[in-house]
């Protein structure tokens, strides 16, 4: 049990709460379908999911550190995958982009527990707010669809804030959006670089939620649960 009230929690989106994994899988298995990617020379969806996957988190590793903008990150991590397929057709990769980021948030996925932890913090009085380095547009229509909104009092986006986490400087401006001090708030994730050492270095304790990858020497979050349901011992 947490050994102090919080007045405040603050909440990561994909990967913590809508499983972006699953969501992302469906949407890529609707595009290879649509735009009959088999026909135009990618053999099988499971390989074209694989190297989309590769190219996606080298993509955004790239956005977040600076090096590309946000239209690049969108159509290149498509381009790269279809020149892995000898596919040199941007005009297909920026199609497919469009696609993606209009079928995607229209996905309603969510990790097991979720809503039944957001009733029971909702019923002890916690107001809640979402951080999350994804886009505005793409993260509001995300917890709009997946029923899930109404439960959030702000939804910070590194959009919206004009700067990512892990900067302190986006947990800085949630605080101020939320009316609240670092003592105050806790913020529960599912990324120790982005979600834990972001919020500690911004004061707040932390609740790391990624059974898959275990903590790190020198990154101690202030709680860790293996399922979101272990809220109910801490909160």
């Amino acid at each position: 049990m947490a050994t102090r009230r919080y007045d405040h929690i603050f909440f990561d989106l994909d990967h913590t709460l809508w499983d972006f994994d699953a969501n992302s899988r469906e949407t890529l298995q609707d595009l290879y379908l649509e735009l009959d990617l088999e026909g135009r020379g990618i053999p099988t969806f499971d390989r074209f999911h694989d190297i989309y996957y590769h190219y996606n988190l080298l993509f955004w590793d790239r956005f977040r550190k600076g090096y590309i903008n946000r239209d690049e990150l969108r159509w290149k991590r498509m381009w790269r995958t279809l020149t892995d397929f000898r596919i040199t057709d941007e005009g297909l990769a920026k199609a497919m982009s469009e696609r993606y980021l209009e079928i995607l948030p229209t996905k309603k996925r969510l990790f097991d527990d979720t809503l039944e932890v957001l009733d029971y913090l909702t019923g002890k009085g916690y107001p809640m707010h979402l951080i999350t380095n994804g886009f505005e547009q793409t993260q509001h229509a995300k917890i709009r669809n997946s029923g899930i909104a109404h439960y959030f009092t702000h939804v910070i986006t590194s959009e919206a804030a004009g700067i990512m986490k892990p900067h302190r400087e986006i947990f800085t401006f949630a605080m101020t959006k939320a009316d609240t001090t670092p003592e105050r708030c806790i913020m529960i994730g599912d990324t120790l670089d982005a979600d834990i050492i972001g919020a500690r270095d911004a004061g707040i304790d932390t609740i790391y939620f990624n059974p898959a990858v275990p903590p790190r020497d020198g990154i101690i979050p202030t709680y860790i649960i293996d399922r979101l349901s272990g809220l109910r011992k801490l909160l």
